[in-house]
């Protein structure tokens, strides 16, 4: 593998390794901190997938004959030092055809989701951000919008306690509060342009809910509160939504004992390492793209056209003592690589000009010494 292949391995090397490590995360950091982390890392990894392929891919598109005469540069040349077979090339353009086909399906379902679901709860009766609906069954979700509402069915509401009713109100709240269907829609969009991003999409989702779970202990002033609150909450309701966010979605068991257990402290130094591990996916991708784009530039100047020769006129000639322009002679060739310049037309030039420099000398001294050119004496150039 040449260097500029192992450039463009590189960030995708060092992103797979970050999609790897993050959705560990979860369980080391605060919610609140993790839940950033894997978000930025989740727009980092995307980030260098696509630019990988993207920049892989452009080296075999780079050859098609009308692609490489719009951009006047040489497909042999590019093809000659393409850091991939066309195989691999050829399927990165494709895998990147199909990411971009995902990000546009994953998009489209996830804004129309939740507008049907907006347009659905419109025209409900509201009191400040709640909107009670009038259903048996037990079910509550945070619609964001503007303004964002709190959607909870008569019957959730039976199914708890009053302090329970304000746990679970807060928990909704903290969602809208803190933008989290923003995050979560990042999280999905990233997860299905790259695959790989899928385990962090997950745990994206479930630190989300941690996150507010917390927010909502600070505001009632109890972590075994919003605990039962969301146990009994998950145990009444039958299926949390899929579009939105609910204090019923993500695995209860495991937030229920977060919440029992401490506050997990802030470690400045996996943060720290997580960052630099981002820093360094964005400058190998820098450098890959400055590799490639100094690929195409080679393979521009390839395929620049060999300058005409050019033929000295009267104009260019320099004057000898008599007015007249002297008979120089250069020899001209147009480089053409692995092509010899033959040795007769060296040895020809070579003569030629050695004439033209005899003619040249001879008619300065006649200039001097004008009585050599009246006694009749002819200039005969010297071989």
């Amino acid at each position: 593998m040449s260097d500029i292949g192992i450039g463009l391995c590189a960030p995708l090397m060092v992103g797979a390794l970050l999609a790897l490590i993050a959705p560990r995360l979860r369980d080391l950091l605060p919610p609140r901190s993790a839940a950033w982390l894997l978000v930025s890392a989740a727009v980092v990894s995307t980030g260098v997938w696509v630019a990988g392929l993207a920049m892989i891919g452009s080296t075999i598109v780079g050859q098609i004959p009308e692609v490489a005469e719009a951009g006047r540069w040489s497909p042999h040349t590019l093809a000659a030092h393409a850091p991939f077979d066309r195989p691999v090339g050829t399927a990165c353009a494709l895998a990147l055809v199909a990411c971009a086909t995902a990000l546009v399906v994953a998009s489209w379902r996830r804004v129309t989701g939740l507008v049907g679901m907006w347009r659905e709860c419109r025209d409900l009766p509201t009191t400040g951000d709640v909107t009670v609906v009038d259903d048996p069954a037990p079910a509550a979700f945070a619609l964001p919008g503007a303004p964002g509402r709190v959607v909870v069915s008569s019957g959730m509401l039976r199914a708890l306690a009053r302090d329970e009713r304000q746990a679970l109100l807060a928990h909704e709240r903290a969602h809208l509060r803190h933008h989290h269907h923003v995050f979560l829609l990042v999280l999905q969009i990233c997860a299905a342009v790259n695959p790989m991003l899928r385990p962090l999409a997950k745990a994206g989702a479930f630190t989300l809910e941690r996150w507010a779970d917390e927010e909502a202990a600070d505001i009632v002033g109890g972590r075994p509160l919003v605990a039962r609150a969301i146990a009994r909450a998950a145990l009444a309701a039958k299926r949390p939504p899929k579009q939105t966010l609910s204090a019923t979605s993500g695995p209860i068991p495991q937030r229920v004992t977060a919440l029992l257990a401490p506050r997990r402290p802030a470690r400045r130094p996996l943060v720290a390492t997580v960052a630099v591990l981002m820093t360094a996916c964005c400058a190998s991708t820098a450098l890959a793209a400055q590799d490639v784009d100094a690929l195409f530039d080679a393979a521009t100047s390839s395929s620049r056209p060999v300058a005409a020769r050019h033929s000295p006129t009267a104009a260019d000639l320099p004057e000898t003592a008599y007015g007249t322009p002297t008979a120089t002679w250069t020899t001209s060739a147009a480089v053409v690589p692995d092509t010899p310049i033959p040795a007769s037309a060296v040895q020809y030039g070579h003569a030629r000009e050695r004439t033209s420099w005899n003619c040249a000398t001879r008619a300065a001294r006649n200039a001097a010494n004008p009585s050599s050119t009246a006694s009749g004496a002819a200039i005969m150039p010297t071989r």
